[in-house]
């Protein structure tokens, strides 16, 4: 199979971090994954939500969007809507729910940080690339944190990182841009952890679904592979920059 940019089937699109890429936020970091930039930005609230006050523990959550010029056909703001998509609320709840995996909330304490995902322009795969450039501005966050000395020790305790896969033509490829996700017959996000101190990364989240055929446990053990392959590379690049 040749892809449409000439990639080999296991092969990332050009990968890039730009930390501290705005000055006003905790933590910040431009993630590109070919054509797809995502801002993630990451504030530091003392507090939590009223529902866990009194807990000892805190909170990571995530808000995305997507830029009106973030595609070709101009996309609507959803504030101006007056509410959000269920696409939108799906994949910040992903994103949500990947960070706080990576984090020690007691360890954390009451504190909430909100990490902020803006895509700038999309061309496939923007909720991973979310997840792993808000992994990155999370941290810059939590570290100032620690820096003015409100936290003892930094309350990650594994490097958080995600990405696509899926099935083109009959073919397993990794890291799908929209040519290729627009017409795959099987689609598949895929989140891991991989503890800082070493040792075995574990799944956050699969999702995969069928989108113009089903899937042999075969073909699901060979995406998952595939997966792997890629989130290690990234992870490598995120332990590099911390």
């Amino acid at each position: 199979m040749t892809r449409p940019d000439g990639r080999a089937a296991d092969e990332l699109r050009p990968m890039s971090f730009e930390r501290d890429y705005t000055e006003m936020a905790d933590g910040s970091c431009l993630v590109s994954f070919g054509r797809t930039r995502v801002l993630c930005t990451a504030s530091v609230d003392e507090d939590v939500p009223r529902w866990m006050r009194g807990t000892g523990k805190g909170w990571v959550t995530a808000e995305y969007s997507m830029l009106p010029g973030s595609s070709p056909e101009r996309v609507g703001r959803e504030a101006a809507k007056g509410k959000q998509s269920g696409r939108t609320v799906e994949i910040q709840r992903l994103i949500g729910r990947s960070l706080r995996a990576a984090c020690d909330m007691t360890m954390l304490g009451e504190r909430q940080v909100i990490v902020d995902c803006d895509v700038l322009q999309a061309d496939g795969g923007t909720r991973t690339a979310s997840i792993c450039g808000g992994f990155l501005a999370l941290h810059d966050a939590l570290a100032r944190v620690v820096g003015r000395g409100a936290l003892a020790a930094h309350p990650l305790h594994s490097f958080c990182a995600a990405i696509s896969v899926g099935i083109v033509d009959g073919v397993p490829v990794l890291d799908l841009p929209y040519v290729e996700d627009s017409r795959a017959e099987v689609d598949m996000n895929v989140v891991m952890l991989t503890p800082a101190a070493g040792g075995e990364a574990r799944f956050v989240e699969v999702q995969g679904t069928a989108e113009g055929m089903a899937f042999t446990r075969g073909e699901l053990d060979s995406l998952l592979v595939l997966a792997e392959g890629g989130l290690a590379e990234i992870t490598a690049l995120q332990r590099e920059m911390v």
